[in-house]
């Protein structure tokens, strides 16, 4: 069974690290009109009749040029400018706004899109040196700042999370069930699963066990990888795991949660069906969780 989170990743780009210094090469992949540019303004790009739009070099405007890598025989970069060009004129949308895009024809461009805009973000965010505070010159094709005072070098951020699926009972059984929660600025009746970020000094199995404690106060034992999905919302890797609970009484913290439930494969088919439950999207890792353990595809979603 393939899921859903795979796709957008199904065909990588070729990074081309090695050639980020190559400054004859890069020109002449910049001078060659094949090439494909996105352009991205602070953190936002402007789809253009709901695709991703990829512009040749020549009609790029000024900014900073990032290689993305080549892929389908083209070489691809960015253009990163100040947000002042989003600033003026409309249909600017950041990352979480193109996720409809991305579920259609514009899913191969998933990973350049992901490269690109977590590397924006990472530019944005990061103006000053952290140890002497002074200024960044960026380096190696947009992927390094270095500091102009004291030279130390800083390199693009991306902070582990878990996202996991909870299940408690007799695999595959009819009573088998799969704990899903909800946060209080979600419309109603949307449920996904659990997931938080790493902390400093924890396994990625440890952060899943504490995280579900701590949101629902389900105790988990067993828990096992399952896959991982880029997601530079703004700099994240979810890491995906499947998870055995101990024990089944909720007790949702009202922080992070604002109702958690316990579902079968019958309760879930049936409020999906009628709409009373909604889903994560298809393109998540989530909604793959999900029907991994739901053993198909489900119906509705964000």
């Amino acid at each position: 069974m393939s899921y859903p989170h795979e796709l957008m990743a199904a065909d990588p780009h070729d990074r081309a690290a090695l050639h980020r210094t190559d400054d004859a090469w890069l020109d002449e992949r910049w001078a060659d009109p094949g090439s494909r540019v996105l352009v991205v303004s602070g953190t936002r790009i402007r789809p253009v009749g709901g695709r991703i739009d990829w512009v040749a070099p020549a009609e790029a405007p000024e900014g900073l040029r990032v290689l993305l890598g080549e892929w389908d025989g083209r070489a691809w970069f960015a253009v990163v400018t100040d947000a002042g060009l989003s600033r003026q004129g409309e249909g600017w949308v950041p990352l979480r706004g193109l996720l409809p895009s991305l579920a259609d024809d514009a899913l191969a461009y998933a990973p350049l899109v992901f490269h690109a805009l977590g590397l924006a973000e990472w530019l944005f965010v990061t103006r000053f040196c952290p140890r002497c505070a002074g200024d960044l010159e960026p380096r190696k094709s947009g992927h390094e700042l270095v500091c102009t005072r004291c030279g130390k070098a800083q390199f693009p951020r991306t902070d582990p999370a878990v996202i996991m699926v909870v299940t408690h009972g007799e695999p595959g059984s009819d009573d088998e069930r799969c704990l899903l929660g909800r946060q209080s600025v979600w419309p109603e009746g949307r449920f996904s699963t659990l997931a938080g970020f790493c902390e400093p000094g924890e396994s990625l199995e440890d952060a899943v066990r504490r995280e579900v404690l701590e949101e629902t106060g389900v105790h988990v034992g067993e828990v096992d990888y399952f896959g991982n999905q880029p997601w530079p919302l703004p700099a994240s890797l979810m890491v995906g795991f499947t998870a055995r609970a101990t024990t089944t009484e909720i007790q949702v913290d009202h922080d992070e949660l604002e109702d958690a439930r316990w579902f079968t494969r019958r309760e879930m088919r049936e409020q999906a069906e009628a709409g009373s439950l909604v889903l994560p999207g298809g393109v998540s890792i989530s909604r793959s969780l999900v029907e991994h353990w739901y053993g198909g595809p489900l119906p509705g979603h964000w």
